[in-house]
């Protein structure tokens, strides 16, 4: 591996590049598991944990292509390398989301140039009988076609993941509640994160079929998709800049970083406790998982003109300590997902800055236990 900046790191080996895949491939695999979990405790509504659920499948799925992409790194001349953030995130850098996006809009050109998958098997059947080789050019040709076919198939969590809208409930005097949901890979941190918003619609237009004011809304909320902004700031501006939607509630869900004793350079408890857990490989690992949570608590009604007033909302924020004028939420709460070596060594050193936040452990069987 060679390093190109002290946070971002390009692994250069294909032993270690497939070591990095196949622990990510266990971690999203776990995240169905953990939403699953907060689904049966109530905390997300039905349409909120389907929302969730397409996000997680899509990041699955981008560790998917990106493995086929990579597949021959270190191996073969043009294979190219992943570059990931090893000190902020653990996950891959923003620029590799970027690519990927862009080879999507190629793939299918691609794939009708390329040999198709049965017949580069067979050529690489006649290179190993007939020239005793081994057919690493071959190989690395179908690990760029399963990468494109990937890629067609479509279905990827990408830089952006524009907003999406689902009819919730009509109310009373033609009110309408939606739940908008989008999702970003933040450039600033390299971390996957959600978004989730209730809204009360009062248009004369319910808000998917107005061609006015939904790609409006799409806009100014993919604008303002920025983890520097509180969930306060993007809220009020929503409701100022759309007098007849009201937002109701706001969640953002922070999927990272990820720590890993043999790949990210993290300091503190979580570097002692993923050392001394001595876990096998693929499970010496932990992820945080941080959902941020806005309400609002009641409604006032504003001048917007000469003889007009709108409805502004006044949304709660967290009352201990003056941490909600910090954080710009009603509340915030941190969860670690780890495997069960790693939760043991952070049971038994019980560092102080761990002890409130939610531990997810996951075994390979698939169990998902959950300790405060």
């Amino acid at each position: 591996m060679a390093d190109l900046a002290d946070d971002h790191f390009r692994l250069e080996d294909t032993r270690v590049t497939r070591r990095y895949f196949g622990k990510f491939e266990k971690i999203t695999g776990y995240l169905g598991r953990v939403a699953a979990v907060l689904d049966s405790e109530g905390r997300f509504s039905k349409p909120e944990i389907a929302a969730i659920a397409r996000y997680l499948v899509g990041l699955n799925l981008t560790f998917r292509t990106l493995a086929h992409k990579y597949h021959f790194a270190g191996r073969f001349a043009h294979a190219g390398a992943l570059t990931f953030d090893r000190v902020e995130s653990g996950f891959p850098v923003f620029t590799e989301l970027l690519e990927m996006a862009n080879d999507a809009l190629q793939a299918k050109k691609h794939l009708s140039e390329m040999p198709g998958e049965e017949a580069l098997k067979d050529q690489m059947v006649r290179v190993i009988t007939g020239e005793q080789a081994v057919p690493v050019k071959l190989q690395y040709a179908l690990s760029q076609r399963l990468y494109y076919q990937e890629l067609a198939r479509g279905g990827q969590f990408l830089a952006r993941n524009d907003p999406d809208v689902v009819w919730l409930e009509n109310l009373a005097e033609g009110r309408r509640r939606f739940l908008i949901h989008w999702a970003v890979y933040d450039a600033s941190n390299n971390l996957p994160t959600l978004y989730l918003m209730e809204v009360e619609d009062t248009g004369r237009i319910g808000l998917p079929k107005d061609e006015r004011r939904w790609p409006e809304a799409q806009a100014h909320l993919m604008a303002q998709s920025l983890t520097s902004l509180k969930l306060l700031t993007i809220a009020k501006g929503f409701d100022e800049d759309f007098h007849d939607l009201h937002p109701k509630r706001l969640r953002r869900i922070h999927l990272g970083p990820m720590y890993s004793h043999a790949f990210t350079r993290q300091a503190g408890p979580i570097r002692e406790v993923l050392e001394a857990a001595r876990a096998p490989e693929g499970e010496d690992w932990a992820l945080v998982w941080t959902e941020e949570d806005l309400l609002s608590q009641s409604v006032e009604r504003v001048k917007d003109g000469w003889f007009s007033t709108s409805e502004r909302e006044i949304f709660a924020l967290d009352p201990f300590a003056g941490k909600g004028a910090e954080t710009g939420a009603t509340a915030m709460e941190r969860a670690l997902i780890m495997p069960q070596r790693p939760f043991q060594a952070l049971a038994e050193r019980n560092p102080p800055g761990f002890r409130d936040v939610r531990k997810f452990v996951v075994n390979p069987q698939g169990r998902v236990l959950s300790y405060r």
